[in-house]
């Protein structure tokens, strides 16, 4: 961890997986007391939990790191069904799935009250999710794999209309390593680079830098994620882009 800070980068983000690794509220708040890095969960799914205790946590991580986290939710990833039977909880359709979005945010403002504010990132895709997102988060990212450049870009512009809201790009394809957790471990990585999606970077770091040049110029992205697996491949890049 100390390492990751080290090279430059801001924030440390882990995803909502229960029993694959340790929960994300230990696992943040043990990184903020290691580090001076912001920490965040990316993103909560809506479905594991009831609205009140994820916000619970999510205040709670934020008096803990001294308001250095950062709360991502969204409505679940594909397969979220299964993994819900898997682990005895019922399914939730779609609308509850967004309205305990809204919910969840909602409450979390409560915990937080006048003297603090937690950042809630989140994940959309629908209508539905992304005009929630326009009224509620700070941050927005779009996690859609095969998605052309130019339907990414189209998404973005809608929210680069709303003040105060900061686009995201997840990138879990870089040349052709698929990043745990970030996608299926079954992604055509030939398939994501022939849509021109944004989800994919080259291989090689100056390259990469380049083209995260581009995609903030052209686009209007300032947060890219990476997963732990290049972290110190693309230190360089971090180092190359931190004072642009």
């Amino acid at each position: 961890m100390r390492r990751i800070a080290d090279s430059g980068y801001s924030t440390l983000l882990v995803p909502d997986f229960p029993l694959t690794q340790p929960a994300p509220g230990p696992m943040l708040a043990t990184v903020a007391t290691m580090t001076d890095l912001r920490v965040g969960a990316w993103v909560y799914a809506s479905p594991f939990r009831p609205p009140w205790l994820t916000a619970w946590e999510a205040h709670s991580l934020s008096l803990l790191t001294d308001g250095r986290f950062e709360m991502g939710i969204g409505t679940g990833r594909p397969g979220i069904d299964d993994e819900l039977r898997d682990k005895g909880m019922p399914g939730v359709p779609p609308n509850e799935r967004l309205a305990r979005v809204r919910e969840t945010v909602k409450r979390l403002r409560d915990f937080d009250g006048p003297d603090r504010y937690t950042p809630v990132a989140m994940a959309v895709s629908g209508p539905k999710a992304r005009a929630l997102a326009a009224e509620v988060a700070d941050t927005v990212t779009f996690p859609l794999l095969y998605q052309s450049r130019a339907e990414t870009a189209r998404l973005a512009q809608d929210f680069r209309a709303v003040p105060n809201i900061e686009l995201a790009l997840a990138v879990p394809v870089i040349g052709d390593s698929v990043a745990p957790h970030m996608a299926p471990p079954d992604t055509d990585t030939a398939a994501v680079r022939a849509a021109d999606a944004l989800t994919t970077l080259p291989d090689d770091p100056a390259a990469a830098a380049e083209e995260i040049q581009r995609r903030r110029e052209e686009i209007g992205f300032s947060y890219f994620v990476f997963g732990a697996d290049v972290a110190d491949r693309f230190a360089p890049v971090v180092a190359e882009l931190a004072g642009r």
